[in-house]
Parts: structure tokens; sequence; C-alpha cells
């Protein structure tokens, strides 16, 4: 089933088996016990058995005088009974017929052996012997599992048997007849009442072990269910980053042991933010979901893995042999999307319909050290499509001097990066759109190269998160600020960007806390921004870090709303702080369209209690449309440029306007 992001998670309700009709629960509960009580009861009355011959030497020693008539039926009785059980057993009767059996046989035991035991002239001896008859109610009560019913006639039977025999001695033993009678009736009711109990009990212990059971499949159901929405996207259903790369790294050890190649293909919708900003974001995940469903059918075609890789962007993991087949898998993908006939009337390179390009790499070199190697590989391809006009497919070549760059240089330099002190902060005012005070500083971090070269943060940033330097820079950062502006007092809250790899760090809150407990700040001077963009699959743990960070009284902003497709689901299920608006809303406002577009957005924004923050005003225009509508804070080179936390001048901040 394909889940759609206005679909709800449908969680049943937990299924309790004891919900069920007596008469099903009692149906169960025989058919789950048959077989034991078939061999309880088989082994049980051949033990009984052996102990009511063991009964011959009693017998004999109290009274000989009839002892051979009472060893004789003990034994004749045994030896039918064993016989008709087996019978039983061989037949495969159920393990009703079987405990009747059983029961049978312990009355006609306890009936032949009283009725010839009577004969003795050892009166005296046969009316305390007789008192042994109660082991006969015990066996029946208490050492099989008899059913309470089966159990309760037997031993009345037993009972009869026992009064009966009782009145056939002489009247003057009276009081021991009143005795014995007493006796057998106390044995009576209480063996009874403890037989009702454990076959009450071995109930209980079924129902509990059923619902133990359902309990435990119903768990393992939804095991399934939460492992099967963790690995699914649920816009187009199709595998999601986290699955796909498992799958990626899969096929990678292989190819590493057996040299089995196979191809990366990167897919990436044409101009697709025009597309969601002319039709608007519910017909842009249209768009993606006929797209995912064209090529999940070429995928299943060529017995490829399919997966979303990022927001428009798709990839493709193909078992490929050469180029010239990788090149033909990828010109059938970009046929497939093309003949779909999706309008896109915003495009500027005269192609009204939506188009994607293709990048492709293919595993070549068996030295090659990690299997981020490949998807960087198909990436450069990417843009090389991009760039040569979309709507077209390409091939890494490494040959190509347009597929080098410098990210492994830059992966290197992160290393060193903070012993080397090749990386510094720049803060940029956050200002009240009403009053013009500076009410918070967004901290940014620069990085250069050993010969002083600057290097943009979008290059630097991926690759931090790429190689995990991201977790120490981050950590830097939050000291830094902490150093640079808080303990100095130059503004109440300073933001600083977080990547989500920090936010699903274990331990992550608890390091933030011990900064700012040694450095003597409060955590409602520091905020957090997490910006939209970025891949961040919402999980339990990075919202349970959410919420220990809030706990801490740290703000929690989210940055470049309206750029990706999680706005809105972050929006429902994190109570942000603040939501800064993208510049790009702000500039495309030379046209009506665009003003549109910022109101609807401002006004979407507002229907949260979090503040409204603009980026990129730069110009005296900028200013005025801002406030016209209403948002609380501003930044852009027209209120502040970052600059270093020394070379700042900001005016005293009136704390009490602070972003809160």
């Amino acid at each position: 089933m394909m889940h759609k992001v206005t679909d709800p998670i449908d969680v049943d309700a937990p299924r309790d088996p004891r919900a069920q009709p007596a008469a099903v629960l009692q149906a169960l509960y025989q058919e789950h016990s048959e077989e034991s009580r078939k061999h309880t009861t088989r082994q049980g009355l051949w033990i009984a058995v052996l102990v009511y011959l063991l009964f011959s030497i009693s017998d004999i020693l109290l009274i000989a005088d009839v002892a051979r008539h009472t060893v004789a039926a003990r034994f004749a009785i045994s030896a039918i009974m064993l016989l008709a059980l087996e019978l039983q057993i061989r037949l495969r009767q159920d393990a009703d017929a079987i405990d009747r059996t059983a029961a049978l046989a312990l009355i006609l035991a306890y009936a032949g052996w009283l009725t010839t035991a009577l004969m003795t002239s050892q009166t005296a001896v046969m009316s305390y012997y007789m008192v042994f008859g109660a082991i006969f109610m015990m066996s029946i009560n208490l050492f099989f599992n008899f059913p309470f019913r089966l159990s309760l006639m037997a031993s009345t039977v037993i009972v009869l048997l026992f009064f009966a025999a009782l009145l056939s001695f002489p009247q003057e033993e009276q009081v021991y007849k009143l005795t014995f009678g007493i006796f057998c009736l106390s044995c009576f009711i209480f063996t009874s009442y403890v037989n009702w109990k454990l076959n009450h009990e071995r109930y209980n212990v079924f129902l509990n072990a059923l619902v133990a059971k359902a309990r435990q499949e119903e768990a393992a159901e939804r095991g399934e269910a939460l492992l099967r929405l963790s690995n699914t996207d649920p816009l187009t259903g199709l595998a999601n980053r986290r699955a796909i790369d498992e799958t990626l790294r899969s096929l990678w050890a292989e190819w590493r042991q057996n040299g089995q190649p196979f191809a990366v293909v990167l897919v990436d919708v044409d101009f697709f933010k025009r597309y969601n900003d002319y039709y608007g974001h519910l017909d842009g995940d249209r768009c993606l979901v006929v797209v995912a469903e064209a090529l999940r059918a070429l995928g299943d075609r060529h017995g490829a893995s399919l997966g979303r890789y990022g927001g428009e962007e798709f990839i493709f993991l193909v078992n490929l042999g050469n180029e010239d087949g990788v090149a033909a898998f990828a010109e059938a993908i970009r046929g497939a999307v093309e003949d779909l006939s999706l309008r896109h009337e915003q495009r500027r390179d005269g192609t009204a319909k939506v188009t994607v390009s293709v990048g492709a790499a293919l595993t070549k070199d068996v030295a090659a050290p990690k299997v981020e190697k490949v998807i960087h590989q198909a990436d450069r391809a990417l843009y090389s499509a991009k760039a040569a006009g979309r709507n077209c497919v390409k091939l890494f070549d490494p040959d190509d001097p347009n597929n080098s760059d410098d990210s492994e240089n830059i992966a290197a330099l992160l290393k060193i990066a903070i012993a080397q002190d090749l990386v510094s902060m720049v803060y940029q005012p956050v200002q009240d759109i009403v009053t013009g005070e500076t009410v918070a500083v967004e901290s940014l971090m620069r990085l250069r190269m050993l010969d002083g070269t600057a290097i943009a943060p979008c290059a630097f940033i991926p690759a931090a998160e790429r190689t995990g330097a991201i977790v120490e820079l981050g950590q830097w950062a939050i000291r830094r600020v902490c150093e640079d502006i808080l303990v100095k007092d130059l503004a109440r809250v300073v933001s600083v960007n977080v990547s989500p790899i920090q936010l699903r760090m274990p331990g992550f809150a608890a390091g933030v806390a011990m900064t700012l407990s040694e450095f003597g700040i409060c955590g409602d001077r520091l905020a957090f921004e997490i910006t939209e963009g970025q891949e961040m699959e919402i999980h339990s743990s990075l919202l349970r870090c959410i919420s220990d960070l809030k706990a801490l009284g740290i703000k929690i902003w989210l940055d470049d709303f309206g750029t990706g497709f999680a706005g809105l689901s972050w929006l429902r299920l994190i109570d942000f702080d603040c939501v800064k608006i993208d510049k790009s809303f702000l500039h495309d406002c030379e046209t009506s369209k665009g003003s549109v577009m910022l109101a609807d957005i401002v006004r979407l924004a507002r229907n949260t209690k979090a503040k409204i923050l603009v980026e990129g005003i730069e110009t005296v225009e900028h200013l005025a449309l801002v406030r016209r509508l209403q948002v609380d804070f501003g930044q852009g080179y027209h209120l502040g440029r970052p600059a270093p936390a020394r070379t700042m001048q900001l005016p005293v901040p009136r704390w009490g306007k602070a972003i809160s």
C-alpha cells in the first residue's frame, strides 16, 4: 500500500482473547490441553496401578484370610483397565474418553478391593483399613487432571461405596462409623474444592498464556509495521534514504567480495521548486507520486531497487555490468517521465512538461575505499546533466574536468580545522520589525583553507555531515557562542544551526546542558535552528532530544521554512519557538504572484504559536513589505551584515524584547 503525506497511521486497539465467548474459550482450552491431558492421564494411571498393586502387601499383613481374593481382584482390575486405556490410546480417542476410563478404573479398583476385603473375619482391622479409601478420592481430585465435573462424580461414587461398606459393620461400632463418615466427607469436600481450584487455575494459566501470545504476536506485527514505516517514504511509498542506504551497503559488500558490479542512478525532477511555487505543495506532492509510480514500474521490470533520496530526488540501485547497459537504463528513466506529459508551465527552457535529469555511476575501482564514492560519482554526473540543460542523461566520467571538485580536500581539511584555527564564527543580528531593536544574533560558521581561501558553507557543511566532522564542529560552535556573545552579554539570544546528525547523537542534550552549566548560562539564551531543507526523518529519538533541549529552556527554530517538503509535518509534531521564512519568498515579491505567496506562507506560519522571522531583508522596500505583513522579526543585509563578535556594534539590548 502506498502512503500519502495526509494518511494517518492506523493503530489497532489491542486484541484481548478473553473478550471471546466462553464457549469459544473453552473449546480453545480443550484443544490446547488435549495431548497433554492424554499423556498425563496415561502416565498417572500406570503409576496408580503400581501403587494399587503394592497395597497387596497390606492385604497380606492385615486381612490375610481374604488376601488371595483381594490380590487377585487388584491384578485382574489393573490388567483390564490398563488394556482398555492402551486400546483407547491406539485408537486415538480424545482426552475426555481417556479421562473417563481412568476415573472408572479408580472406581472399579476401589469397589473390587472393598467387596473382597469385606469378606474378612478381621472386622476390627478392616474398619481401620477402610480409611485408606481416602487415597482413591485424593487420586481422583489431586493426582489426576480430571475436569471438575468428572472428578466430582467419581468422588461421589467413592463416598457412596464407602458409606455402603460402613453400614455393614456391627451396630456396636456406631462411634467408629460416625468418625469414619465425618473423615470421609471431609476428604470429599476438601479434595473436591482443591480440584475445582486447580482446574480454575489451569484455565486461568491458559487464558494468561493466550493473552501473552496474542500480545507477543501483536507486538511482532507492530514491530514489522514500524519497521516498514521506518524504511518507507510516507509520500511515495518507496524506500526512504535509510532503507536504500542499507541496500547500497549490501550491494557494495557483495561487489567487493565477488566483483559483481552495480550502478547507482540518481534522478532529479527538473525545476521542481518552480513547479511547487506555481501549482502549490499539494500538486507538487501529487507530481512526485506520479513520477514515483512511473519509476517504480520501470524498476520492477529491471529488478532494480528504487528509493526517494531527497525532496525531488530519487535513486536506483541496479545490477548492470557495463556502461552501455547503464546508459540505456538511465535513458529509459528519462523517457518514462517525459512520456507522462505532466504539465509544467513555469519552465523557462521552452519545455512545458515535467522532465528529469539523470546521473549514473558504475562501480569500477575495486580499490575504492568507501561506498560513498560511487554515490558522489553519481551526484557529480547528475550535476553535469543539469549543467547540460536538464532533461538528459550523464554517466560519470573520471576524465571529465567538470567532475572534479574539492570535496575530498575539504573532508581532509575538516579533520584539522579546529586544531589549526581554520574555523571561525560570525554573527548576524535579528531585529524586531516594529521597534528596530536587536533581539538576537545568528551564529554563522566560516571555514578557510590553509592559504586563507574562504570555503562557502554550502561546500563544507555537507562534507562535514558526510564525514561525521559535524559533531565536533557543532560542539565547538556551541562553546564559541557562549564565549563570544553570551558570557559577555552582547546579545540576549544566540541561535546556532544544528544538524540532524547532532540531534540523533546519544547524549547530545546532556552535553549541551554541561556546556551551559560550565559557563553559567541559562538555556533560554540559546536557540537551535533546524533547516527544513535538510534530510531529516522524524523519529522518536529525535523528538525526545528536542524535548530534552526545550526542557533546558533552549529555543527551537525552524529555518528556511517553505523550501522543503517536511515543514508542515514538523510544525505538526514540534512546537517551534520561531519559524524563519526563506528569503526566496521575499525576493520573489516583485511579482504579484510572489507577493501573494509570501502573504500566504506568513498566514500559514501565524497559525502556530511560533514567532515569525523573514530572512533576506536587503532593501527599504523589503522592510516596508514585512512591516505591512506584520511579521515579528527580520534578518538581512539591510538590517545588519554578519560580523565577528569583536567588531559587532550592537545597541544595548532590552532583554524584554528578546525572542521568547
